[in-house]
């Protein structure tokens, strides 16, 4: 006690009115450690602006609060670890991470111990791994800038966030950059990602055995994939944008019973989506725009609720080899199709004909891509008339019954009102 006192009247302190001492802690050599050492549980330690060497460790509940304040690690580990619950961190630049720990060493780990933590408001650069929420329940990681290490492959670089067996865990509002994935999850549920911005990483979301979360508001550009949702179920991905994603800008594997709504992917690469063995999924309100695919859908998916969506210059619109029908609209109301030439005589927003997106020569260019040398050809053109003159020729595929004749635009946000 005699120790801690001491050390309150050499780095200077008041008391809060719940009794917690606020600490001030000069930049100086050893003053950190010896804060945290001799500190209170509840203490604010309050970093003058300066450089403290890490790594950190910090076992009781405390605040850390900076301005103009780096933490350097060294590159040993992780640069700061939180053993214990009810810790916040706010306003620091945490640099130098280890390069190891089995690919985890972080700017920010958070143990099983480490419930209820904040971390806000922080500058992670060129850690490994930006903050590994490791197994603590109900954190919020929110307003981080972390920019992850871009010496290394792609494949070889850390996550911004990685969030392992961690319910409750809430990422909202971060701009993440470089690294490998912006947020990868594994093993966990009830989270919340929402408002973060994710630019040149190989997957903006990567999810992994995560159920009954929420996915929302989110801005991928540039990325490889956008959102890879993968072996989850009751997930919401609302409101999310895609922008000039290489691959594809939604990505569903085994993911079931969830909802994809009012979400834009545009300026794609592949695929606007692609759904593999997915099913009892519901996807209403997205735009999916200037793809080389608007969906492409197989593995048995045909069990998906895909109406109220705009197709709009894809350079195919759907991708499906299947030989029976299945229907893309819900109570008389389905998608907006930019290739649809079709009438609307009595004015009630649906086409007045059927839209079908594939044919018997799409499946042919699939399958054998050496054909497009024959499409301008008499034979490929009357087998076309054929078709389009005789519906009941075709070999089923994707139909959609009540086409929508404007299509629906989701209103999302830009990064600066979300900031």
């Amino acid at each position: 006690m005699l120790r801690y006192l001491f050390l309150l009247i050499v780095l200077g302190f008041s008391v809060s009115p719940t009794g917690a001492a606020e600490i001030i802690v000069p930049a100086t050599e050893g003053a950190l450690v010896e804060a945290i050492k001799s500190a209170q549980a509840g203490d604010i330690l309050r970093l003058r602006p300066g450089t403290y060497k890490g790594p950190i460790k910090i076992d009781l509940p405390l605040t850390i609060e900076g301005t103009n304040t780096i933490i350097d690690g060294g590159e040993l580990g992780s640069v700061v670890t939180v053993n214990a619950p009810n810790v916040t961190l706010r306003g620091l630049k945490i640099i130098g991470s280890g390069s190891g720990g089995d690919g985890l060493d972080a700017g920010i780990t958070l143990t099983k111990l480490a419930d209820d933590a904040v971390i806000e408001g922080n500058h992670l650069i060129g850690n490994l791994v930006g903050i590994d929420l490791h197994g603590p329940k109900n954190v919020l990681a929110s307003g981080n800038i972390i920019e992850g290490r871009q010496d290394r492959r792609m494949n070889d670089r850390g996550n911004g966030v990685y969030v392992w067996n961690a319910p409750g865990a809430r990422v909202i509002g971060n701009d993440i950059r470089w690294g490998r994935d912006g947020i990868f999850v594994n093993t966990s549920r009830d989270n919340e990602f929402t408002g973060n911005r994710f630019r040149d990483l190989r997957f903006a979301v990567h999810y992994m055995y995560a159920n009954d979360s929420l996915v929302s508001g989110n801005i991928s550009q540039g990325n490889h994939l956008g959102y890879a949702i993968m072996y989850s179920n009751n997930v919401r991905i609302e409101g999310n944008l895609s922008s000039g994603d290489r691959d594809h800008g939604i990505m569903m594997n085994y993911t079931n019973k969830s909802t994809i709504i009012g979400n834009q992917i545009e300026a794609g690469g592949e695929k606007c989506v692609f759904i593999y063995n997915a099913h009892r999924n519901s996807f209403q309100g997205n735009s999916f725009e200037s793809c080389e695919i608007g969906i492409h859908f197989t593995a048995g998916s045909e069990r998906n609720e895909i109406f109220g969506n705009a197709f709009i210059g894809n350079r195919t619109q759907v991708k499906y080899v299947g030989s029976t029908w299945i229907e893309w609209s819900a109570d008389g109301r389905g998608n907006y199709w930019s290739d649809h030439a079709a009438f609307d005589l009595d004015g009630n927003g649906i086409a007045d004909s059927a839209y079908r997106p594939n044919d018997i020569m799409d499946r042919i260019l699939w399958t054998q891509p050496a054909a497009k040398s024959l499409l301008g050809s008499p034979a490929v053109q009357l087998i076309r008339w054929s078709q389009s003159t005789f519906p009941a020729t075709l070999p089923g595929g994707v139909i959609d019954r009540a086409p929508l004749m404007a299509a629906p635009r989701p209103e999302l946000p830009t990064w600066e009102d979300i900031q």
